[in-house]
Protein backbone atom coordinates (compact mmCIF):
# COMPACT_ATOMS: atom_id res chain seq x y z
CA UNK A 1 0.00 0.00 0.00
CA UNK A 2 1.66 3.22 -0.76
CA UNK A 3 1.68 6.20 1.20
CA UNK A 4 -0.52 8.24 -1.13
CA UNK A 5 -3.37 5.78 -0.24
CA UNK A 6 -3.38 6.77 3.96
CA UNK A 7 -3.99 11.02 2.40
CA UNK A 8 -6.52 12.74 3.77
CA UNK A 9 -7.30 13.49 0.65
CA UNK A 10 -7.21 10.01 -0.81
CA UNK A 11 -8.95 8.56 2.13
CA UNK A 12 -11.86 11.06 1.77
CA UNK A 13 -12.57 10.63 -1.96
CA UNK A 14 -12.07 6.77 -1.34
CA UNK A 15 -14.77 6.52 2.00
CA UNK A 16 -17.97 7.57 -0.41
CA UNK A 17 -18.47 10.64 1.88
CA UNK A 18 -16.82 13.77 -0.91
CA UNK A 19 -19.56 12.42 -3.21
CA UNK A 20 -22.07 12.93 -0.45
CA UNK A 21 -20.19 16.77 0.50
CA UNK A 22 -21.98 19.67 -1.49
CA UNK A 23 -24.35 20.75 -4.44
CA UNK A 24 -25.96 17.95 -6.40
CA UNK A 25 -24.94 20.39 -9.49
CA UNK A 26 -21.79 21.27 -8.47
CA UNK A 27 -18.29 19.00 -7.80
CA UNK A 28 -18.19 16.64 -4.82
CA UNK A 29 -16.11 18.61 -2.10
CA UNK A 30 -12.76 17.66 0.17
CA UNK A 31 -13.82 17.94 3.97
CA UNK A 32 -11.14 20.06 6.31
CA UNK A 33 -8.72 17.85 8.23
CA UNK A 34 -8.85 14.33 8.38
CA UNK A 35 -11.97 12.44 8.89
CA UNK A 36 -11.72 9.11 6.95
CA UNK A 37 -8.51 8.88 8.07
CA UNK A 38 -9.65 8.96 11.94
CA UNK A 39 -12.20 6.16 10.95
CA UNK A 40 -9.89 4.06 9.37
CA UNK A 41 -7.37 4.65 12.34
CA UNK A 42 -10.70 3.85 15.10
CA UNK A 43 -10.91 1.00 12.75
CA UNK A 44 -8.12 -0.95 12.73
CA UNK A 45 -8.81 -3.59 15.85
CA UNK A 46 -11.41 -4.38 13.75
CA UNK A 47 -9.69 -4.82 10.63
CA UNK A 48 -9.01 -8.47 10.39
CA UNK A 49 -12.69 -9.45 11.37
CA UNK A 50 -15.09 -11.40 8.97
CA UNK A 51 -17.46 -8.42 7.89
CA UNK A 52 -15.60 -5.34 9.14
CA UNK A 53 -16.05 -2.45 7.62
CA UNK A 54 -13.54 -0.28 6.05
CA UNK A 55 -13.64 3.78 5.64
CA UNK A 56 -16.61 3.45 3.27
CA UNK A 57 -18.59 2.89 6.25
CA UNK A 58 -19.18 6.65 5.95
CA UNK A 59 -20.96 6.55 3.42
CA UNK A 60 -23.03 3.42 3.77
CA UNK A 61 -25.95 4.66 5.34
CA UNK A 62 -26.57 7.32 2.28
CA UNK A 63 -25.55 4.22 0.11
CA UNK A 64 -28.69 2.05 1.34
CA UNK A 65 -30.79 4.76 1.70
CA UNK A 66 -29.99 6.24 -1.69
CA UNK A 67 -28.92 9.56 -0.33
CA UNK A 68 -27.06 12.38 -2.36
CA UNK A 69 -24.99 15.38 -1.91
CA UNK A 70 -28.07 18.27 -1.53
CA UNK A 71 -26.42 21.07 0.00
CA UNK A 72 -27.15 23.99 1.41
CA UNK A 73 -29.23 21.14 3.21
CA UNK A 74 -27.88 17.70 4.45
CA UNK A 75 -27.64 14.09 2.73
CA UNK A 76 -30.53 13.84 4.92
CA UNK A 77 -32.40 17.03 4.32
CA UNK A 78 -33.26 17.52 8.23
CA UNK A 79 -29.78 20.21 8.93
CA UNK A 80 -28.91 23.30 7.52
CA UNK A 81 -27.14 26.22 8.43
CA UNK A 82 -28.81 30.24 8.51
CA UNK A 83 -26.54 32.85 8.40
CA UNK A 84 -26.82 35.28 12.04
CA UNK A 85 -25.83 38.40 12.59
CA UNK A 86 -22.29 37.52 13.06
CA UNK A 87 -21.73 34.14 11.94
CA UNK A 88 -23.58 30.96 11.10
CA UNK A 89 -26.08 28.60 13.06
CA UNK A 90 -27.55 25.66 12.09
CA UNK A 91 -29.88 23.32 13.08
CA UNK A 92 -31.76 19.93 12.87
CA UNK A 93 -34.90 19.55 12.15
CA UNK A 94 -35.46 15.81 11.74
CA UNK A 95 -38.33 14.65 14.30
CA UNK A 96 -41.87 16.19 14.45
CA UNK A 97 -40.92 17.69 17.93
CA UNK A 98 -37.65 19.01 16.55
CA UNK A 99 -40.26 21.16 14.10
CA UNK A 100 -42.50 21.71 16.68
CA UNK A 101 -40.45 23.67 18.64
CA UNK A 102 -40.02 26.42 15.94
CA UNK A 103 -42.85 28.84 17.12
CA UNK A 104 -41.21 28.73 20.73
CA UNK A 105 -37.74 29.41 19.54
CA UNK A 106 -38.10 32.36 17.59
CA UNK A 107 -41.54 33.52 19.38
CA UNK A 108 -44.30 33.26 17.02
CA UNK A 109 -47.41 31.50 17.03
CA UNK A 110 -47.87 30.34 13.57
CA UNK A 111 -43.76 30.23 12.73
CA UNK A 112 -43.39 28.44 9.31
CA UNK A 113 -40.11 26.31 9.59
CA UNK A 114 -37.34 27.04 7.00
CA UNK A 115 -38.28 30.47 6.46
CA UNK A 116 -39.27 31.68 9.85
CA UNK A 117 -35.57 30.10 11.62
CA UNK A 118 -34.06 32.11 8.35
CA UNK A 119 -35.44 35.25 9.35
CA UNK A 120 -35.20 35.07 12.99
CA UNK A 121 -31.47 33.87 12.73
CA UNK A 122 -30.81 36.77 11.13
CA UNK A 123 -31.81 38.74 14.06
CA UNK A 124 -29.69 36.94 17.00
CA UNK A 125 -25.85 36.01 16.66
CA UNK A 126 -24.44 32.83 16.79
CA UNK A 127 -24.25 32.23 20.51
CA UNK A 128 -27.55 33.69 21.35
CA UNK A 129 -29.37 31.26 18.71
CA UNK A 130 -27.15 28.00 20.00
CA UNK A 131 -27.87 29.15 23.99
CA UNK A 132 -32.04 29.69 23.16
CA UNK A 133 -31.98 26.43 20.66
CA UNK A 134 -30.34 24.28 23.37
CA UNK A 135 -32.57 25.74 26.05
CA UNK A 136 -35.62 24.86 24.51
CA UNK A 137 -33.92 21.06 23.06
CA UNK A 138 -33.43 21.53 19.75
CA UNK A 139 -30.55 19.86 18.21
CA UNK A 140 -28.58 22.88 16.65
CA UNK A 141 -25.34 24.36 16.70
CA UNK A 142 -22.73 27.35 15.79
CA UNK A 143 -19.86 27.06 12.64
CA UNK A 144 -16.58 28.31 14.29
CA UNK A 145 -17.12 27.43 18.03
CA UNK A 146 -15.07 23.97 18.33
CA UNK A 147 -14.17 23.67 21.87
CA UNK A 148 -10.88 22.17 22.06
CA UNK A 149 -10.91 22.20 25.99
CA UNK A 150 -11.40 17.93 26.29
CA UNK A 151 -10.32 15.03 24.07
CA UNK A 152 -12.84 13.35 22.05
CA UNK A 153 -12.80 10.22 24.54
CA UNK A 154 -12.30 10.42 27.97
CA UNK A 155 -11.63 7.00 30.02
CA UNK A 156 -11.60 6.84 33.67
CA UNK A 157 -10.35 3.17 35.64
CA UNK A 158 -12.62 1.63 38.10
CA UNK A 159 -13.05 -1.70 39.81
CA UNK A 160 -11.41 -5.13 39.09
CA UNK A 161 -13.72 -6.90 36.42
CA UNK A 162 -14.75 -10.41 38.03
CA UNK A 163 -14.06 -12.36 34.78
CA UNK A 164 -12.60 -11.53 30.93
CA UNK A 165 -14.61 -14.45 28.73
CA UNK A 166 -14.10 -14.97 25.07
CA UNK A 167 -17.64 -13.54 24.45
CA UNK A 168 -18.37 -10.38 26.59
CA UNK A 169 -22.22 -9.12 27.41
CA UNK A 170 -22.86 -5.96 26.23
CA UNK A 171 -26.28 -4.46 26.77
CA UNK A 172 -26.71 -1.95 24.38
CA UNK A 173 -29.25 1.56 25.13
CA UNK A 174 -28.21 3.12 22.10
CA UNK A 175 -30.28 4.24 18.79
CA UNK A 176 -30.22 5.66 15.66
CA UNK A 177 -26.12 5.16 14.16
CA UNK A 178 -23.35 6.13 16.54
CA UNK A 179 -24.13 3.59 19.55
CA UNK A 180 -25.46 0.85 17.69
CA UNK A 181 -22.56 0.95 15.31
CA UNK A 182 -20.29 0.92 17.98
CA UNK A 183 -22.11 -2.59 19.24
CA UNK A 184 -22.36 -4.06 16.29
CA UNK A 185 -18.23 -4.08 15.79
CA UNK A 186 -18.06 -5.17 19.44
CA UNK A 187 -20.66 -7.82 18.32
CA UNK A 188 -18.82 -8.52 15.35
CA UNK A 189 -15.79 -8.88 17.77
CA UNK A 190 -17.36 -11.48 19.22
CA UNK A 191 -19.67 -9.70 22.27
CA UNK A 192 -23.02 -11.00 22.87
CA UNK A 193 -25.00 -7.42 22.59
CA UNK A 194 -28.68 -7.27 23.87
CA UNK A 195 -30.37 -4.34 22.11
CA UNK A 196 -32.91 -2.80 24.99
CA UNK A 197 -35.77 -0.67 23.73
CA UNK A 198 -38.67 1.21 25.41
CA UNK A 199 -41.65 -0.56 24.08
CA UNK A 200 -43.67 2.66 23.36
CA UNK A 201 -40.56 4.85 21.53
CA UNK A 202 -38.48 1.88 20.14
CA UNK A 203 -35.08 2.74 18.35
CA UNK A 204 -36.30 5.30 15.30
CA UNK A 205 -33.94 3.67 12.92
CA UNK A 206 -36.37 0.99 12.63
CA UNK A 207 -38.27 3.40 10.43
CA UNK A 208 -35.66 4.09 8.07
CA UNK A 209 -34.15 1.81 5.50
CA UNK A 210 -34.82 -2.18 6.78
CA UNK A 211 -31.74 -2.97 4.81
CA UNK A 212 -29.21 -0.49 7.20
CA UNK A 213 -31.26 -1.72 10.64
CA UNK A 214 -30.56 -5.13 9.56
CA UNK A 215 -26.50 -4.43 9.21
CA UNK A 216 -26.05 -2.76 12.21
CA UNK A 217 -28.30 -5.05 14.37
CA UNK A 218 -28.17 -8.58 12.90
CA UNK A 219 -26.95 -11.16 15.20
CA UNK A 220 -28.12 -9.18 18.34
CA UNK A 221 -30.82 -9.85 20.78
CA UNK A 222 -33.77 -7.13 21.21
CA UNK A 223 -35.52 -6.38 24.15
CA UNK A 224 -38.60 -3.92 24.88
CA UNK A 225 -39.36 -2.89 28.50
CA UNK A 226 -41.23 -0.37 29.98
CA UNK A 227 -39.61 2.44 31.54
CA UNK A 228 -42.50 3.32 34.28
CA UNK A 229 -42.84 -0.39 34.88
CA UNK A 230 -41.25 -1.26 38.55
CA UNK A 231 -40.60 -5.24 37.51
CA UNK A 232 -39.16 -4.07 34.07
CA UNK A 233 -36.41 -1.28 35.31
CA UNK A 234 -35.51 -4.43 38.17
CA UNK A 235 -35.04 -6.74 35.47
CA UNK A 236 -33.23 -4.39 33.61
CA UNK A 237 -31.03 -3.51 36.57
CA UNK A 238 -30.35 -7.17 37.18
CA UNK A 239 -29.66 -7.43 33.35
CA UNK A 240 -27.25 -4.55 33.60
CA UNK A 241 -25.68 -5.55 37.05
CA UNK A 242 -24.15 -8.82 35.03
CA UNK A 243 -23.02 -7.46 31.64
CA UNK A 244 -19.52 -6.94 30.89
CA UNK A 245 -20.39 -3.02 29.33
CA UNK A 246 -23.34 -0.81 28.81
CA UNK A 247 -23.41 1.46 25.95
CA UNK A 248 -26.14 4.28 26.18
CA UNK A 249 -26.76 7.87 24.26
CA UNK A 250 -28.67 9.19 27.03
CA UNK A 251 -28.58 12.33 29.52
CA UNK A 252 -27.03 11.14 32.93
CA UNK A 253 -30.38 12.26 34.65
CA UNK A 254 -32.25 10.05 32.11
CA UNK A 255 -30.74 6.54 33.51
CA UNK A 256 -30.40 7.61 37.03
CA UNK A 257 -34.59 7.27 37.20
CA UNK A 258 -34.22 4.03 36.06
CA UNK A 259 -31.70 3.04 38.71
CA UNK A 260 -28.78 3.01 37.10
CA UNK A 261 -25.81 4.37 38.44
CA UNK A 262 -22.97 4.69 35.93
CA UNK A 263 -20.09 5.36 38.76
CA UNK A 264 -21.36 2.00 40.94
CA UNK A 265 -21.59 0.15 38.16
CA UNK A 266 -18.07 1.14 37.07
CA UNK A 267 -16.73 0.78 40.64
CA UNK A 268 -18.63 -3.00 40.77
CA UNK A 269 -16.44 -3.92 37.92
CA UNK A 270 -19.24 -3.13 34.89
CA UNK A 271 -17.70 -0.69 32.44
CA UNK A 272 -19.60 1.80 30.86
CA UNK A 273 -19.41 3.81 27.97
CA UNK A 274 -21.76 7.08 26.76
CA UNK A 275 -22.08 8.61 23.70
CA UNK A 276 -23.24 12.22 24.13
CA UNK A 277 -23.33 15.39 21.59
CA UNK A 278 -20.89 17.47 24.47
CA UNK A 279 -20.04 14.89 27.04
CA UNK A 280 -21.45 13.71 30.17
CA UNK A 281 -20.97 16.79 31.82
CA UNK A 282 -23.46 18.71 29.50
CA UNK A 283 -27.20 18.44 29.08
CA UNK A 284 -26.90 19.27 24.79
CA UNK A 285 -28.68 17.35 22.20
CA UNK A 286 -27.55 16.85 18.98
CA UNK A 287 -27.35 14.57 15.75
CA UNK A 288 -24.80 13.91 13.39
CA UNK A 289 -24.70 16.66 11.26
CA UNK A 290 -25.33 19.45 13.72
CA UNK A 291 -22.84 18.73 15.63
CA UNK A 292 -20.40 17.65 12.60
CA UNK A 293 -20.90 21.60 11.71
CA UNK A 294 -20.22 22.89 15.05
CA UNK A 295 -16.98 20.89 15.41
CA UNK A 296 -16.04 22.98 12.27
CA UNK A 297 -16.37 19.93 9.76
CA UNK A 298 -18.23 22.04 7.39
CA UNK A 299 -16.70 23.64 3.89
CA UNK A 300 -18.38 26.44 2.31
CA UNK A 301 -20.24 26.87 -1.53
CA UNK A 302 -20.73 30.35 -2.65
CA UNK A 303 -20.11 31.30 0.55
CA UNK A 304 -22.22 29.49 2.21
CA UNK A 305 -21.27 26.90 5.00
CA UNK A 306 -22.25 23.18 4.68
CA UNK A 307 -22.21 19.67 6.16
CA UNK A 308 -19.47 17.29 4.87
CA UNK A 309 -20.88 13.56 4.28
CA UNK A 310 -23.68 12.18 5.75
CA UNK A 311 -24.45 12.56 9.69
CA UNK A 312 -20.18 12.78 9.62
CA UNK A 313 -20.34 13.14 13.81
CA UNK A 314 -22.31 9.46 13.55
CA UNK A 315 -19.56 6.99 12.65
CA UNK A 316 -16.67 9.08 13.77
CA UNK A 317 -18.06 8.81 17.22
CA UNK A 318 -18.99 5.08 16.35
CA UNK A 319 -15.97 3.92 15.20
CA UNK A 320 -14.03 5.73 18.21
CA UNK A 321 -16.81 5.11 20.86
CA UNK A 322 -15.62 0.83 19.48
CA UNK A 323 -11.97 1.36 19.82
CA UNK A 324 -12.14 2.23 23.25
CA UNK A 325 -14.95 -0.36 23.94
CA UNK A 326 -12.87 -3.02 22.74
CA UNK A 327 -9.71 -1.99 24.83
CA UNK A 328 -11.87 -1.99 27.88
CA UNK A 329 -13.66 -5.57 27.46
CA UNK A 330 -9.93 -6.79 27.05
CA UNK A 331 -8.98 -4.84 30.36
CA UNK A 332 -8.74 -6.66 34.25
CA UNK A 333 -10.66 -2.93 35.17
CA UNK A 334 -14.04 -1.31 34.21
CA UNK A 335 -13.91 1.58 32.56
CA UNK A 336 -16.40 4.96 32.61
CA UNK A 337 -15.91 6.01 28.77
CA UNK A 338 -16.96 9.15 27.76
CA UNK A 339 -17.20 10.14 24.39
CA UNK A 340 -18.21 13.32 22.85
CA UNK A 341 -19.24 14.10 19.45
CA UNK A 342 -18.25 17.22 19.07
CA UNK A 343 -15.36 16.74 20.50
CA UNK A 344 -14.18 13.80 18.20
CA UNK A 345 -15.40 15.94 15.22
CA UNK A 346 -12.94 18.95 16.41
CA UNK A 347 -10.13 15.92 16.72
CA UNK A 348 -11.21 14.82 13.02
CA UNK A 349 -10.94 18.52 11.51
CA UNK A 350 -8.24 20.81 10.55
CA UNK A 351 -6.82 22.34 7.98
CA UNK A 352 -7.91 21.59 4.08
CA UNK A 353 -5.60 19.81 2.33
CA UNK A 354 -4.21 21.39 -1.14
CA UNK A 355 -6.11 19.67 -3.77
CA UNK A 356 -8.30 20.28 -6.84
CA UNK A 357 -11.34 18.66 -8.32
CA UNK A 358 -11.64 18.26 -11.90
CA UNK A 359 -13.69 16.40 -14.44
CA UNK A 360 -12.61 13.32 -16.28
CA UNK A 361 -14.60 11.87 -18.81
CA UNK A 362 -18.25 10.97 -16.74
CA UNK A 363 -16.41 10.99 -13.33
CA UNK A 364 -15.08 13.23 -10.61
CA UNK A 365 -11.21 13.05 -9.61
CA UNK A 366 -9.65 14.83 -6.91
CA UNK A 367 -5.92 15.46 -6.97
CA UNK A 368 -3.13 16.85 -4.62
CA UNK A 369 0.28 16.81 -4.64
CA UNK A 370 1.51 13.60 -5.57
CA UNK A 371 -1.83 11.84 -6.04
CA UNK A 372 -5.00 11.61 -7.82
CA UNK A 373 -8.22 9.51 -7.48
CA UNK A 374 -11.39 8.88 -8.42
CA UNK A 375 -14.48 10.35 -6.04
CA UNK A 376 -15.92 7.25 -5.39
CA UNK A 377 -19.73 6.43 -4.88
CA UNK A 378 -21.15 5.83 -1.23
CA UNK A 379 -21.18 2.07 -0.86
CA UNK A 380 -22.30 -0.63 1.86
CA UNK A 381 -22.06 -4.03 3.15
CA UNK A 382 -24.88 -6.44 2.93
CA UNK A 383 -26.44 -7.75 6.22
CA UNK A 384 -25.76 -11.39 7.17
CA UNK A 385 -29.27 -11.89 8.70
CA UNK A 386 -32.61 -9.80 9.89
CA UNK A 387 -32.38 -8.00 12.81
CA UNK A 388 -34.59 -9.34 16.00
CA UNK A 389 -38.28 -7.94 15.72
CA UNK A 390 -39.21 -5.58 19.01
CA UNK A 391 -39.27 -7.15 22.10
CA UNK A 392 -38.12 -10.62 20.10
CA UNK A 393 -36.51 -12.02 22.92
CA UNK A 394 -38.03 -10.45 25.87
CA UNK A 395 -39.24 -13.92 27.55
CA UNK A 396 -35.41 -15.18 26.90
CA UNK A 397 -33.63 -12.65 28.52
CA UNK A 398 -36.03 -10.69 30.85
CA UNK A 399 -38.42 -13.57 31.29
CA UNK A 400 -36.86 -15.31 34.34
CA UNK A 401 -35.94 -11.60 35.95
CA UNK A 402 -39.45 -10.38 35.91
Amino acid sequence: MSSADHHPVADWAASGAMALTGRSDGPPLVSPGDPAGAVRRALAPFAELDGAPDIAVLGERAALSGLGRRAPWSCGGAFRLWPTRDGWWGASLARPEDRDLVPALVEAALADGDDALAAWAATVTSAEAEERGRLLGLPCARTGAADRTRPGVLSTPGGRRAAIGDRPLVVDFTSLWAGPLCAHLLALAGARVVKVESRTRPDGARRGPRAFYDLLHSGSAAVSVDFGAAADREALRELVAGADLVLESSRPRALARLGLDAAALVASGVSWLSITARGRDEDAIGFGDDVAAGGGLVREVDGVPVSCGDALADPLSGTAAAAHALAALRAERAQLIDVSMHHVCVEAGGELAPHEVVRRGDAWWVEWDGGAAPVAQPRARTAVGRARDLGADDDAILGSRR
